[in-house]
């Protein structure tokens, strides 16, 4: 579990971040989402030490990261994995030296067990024949695959997704969601989604936080969204005529029920 106390963060005096609280559960799908500017991205990196919060906790299993040393935040990082919204993979290197890279860099293991790590984690996201190949003679999703593969080669306890289906079409992010949401289940890890995709958000949305300027505006679940009172949540969630229809459905569903 992640926990986030009063986090307040600003920028040459421009407040950024005011006062989140919020509990990032294990084996769940975590979402934050919000518009454009709201602190999203600046919350996603304060949780993972990339900038550092004016005030508040970040705690990660009841460990304070703002007041670890070098050497606790260095042990801490090899328990995070990261997904980046651009895949972020070396174009130089083959599919399973990607995947086998951060096992390089921070495991004492054998070559033969790195190879067998990384093709173990190439075969969970069904790539296993790809391992040869370089990114750039792969599609867009099976990269984002990949990424996924790599972010999980050290069995993170911690999983980090900025827009992980960045770029890619409706079935295709369908695909990464379900992946990302199986091995949240099957490690039981804390995986923490940064995303505007309301595909993902009514698909595996388990717990849902939303930034408004800066604030905690809305928290809850996927299931919960539909019954939101919140407007600006509304606004935000339902802002096409195809969403504004299926909550119409939904709340038809529940009123008959």
């Amino acid at each position: 579990m992640i926990q986030l106390n009063s986090i307040c963060k600003s920028f040459e005096g421009r407040t950024v971040l005011e006062d989140i609280n919020f509990s990032f559960e294990n084996g769940k799908t975590n979402l934050i989402i919000g518009q454009s500017g709201s602190g999203k991205t600046v919350l996603m990196k304060c949780i993972v030490g990339l900038l550092t919060p004016e005030s508040g906790e970040i705690l990660y299993d009841g460990r304070n990261l703002l007041d670890m040393g070098k050497r606790e935040k260095k042990a801490l990082r090899r328990e995070m994995g990261m997904i980046f919204q651009s895949a972020a993979l070396f174009d130089s290197l083959s599919v399973l030296e990607n995947v086998m890279f951060p096992l390089d860099m921070f495991s004492n293991d054998t070559y033969r067990d790195r190879v067998k790590r990384a093709q173990f984690c190439l075969d969970r996201v069904n790539l296993i024949d790809a391992q040869s190949k370089y990114p750039g003679e792969i599609s867009g999703g099976m990269q984002k695959r990949v990424a996924i593969a790599r972010a999980i080669a050290l069995q993170p306890k911690y999983l980090f997704c900025d827009e992980p289906n960045s770029g890619l079409d409706p079935k295709t992010s369908l695909v990464i969601d379900d992946l990302i949401h199986d091995i949240t289940k099957e490690y039981n890890m804390t995986t923490i989604i940064n995303t505007h995709d309301m595909n993902s958000v009514m698909g595996i949305g388990e717990s849902i936080l939303y930034i408004y300027q800066g604030h905690k505006e809305w928290e809850g679940t996927k299931d919960e969204v539909f019954n939101a009172t919140n407007e600006r949540l509304n606004n935000f969630i339902f802002a096409s005529d195809l969403l504004q229809k299926v909550k119409k459905e939904e709340n038809s569903k529940a009123r008959k029920v």
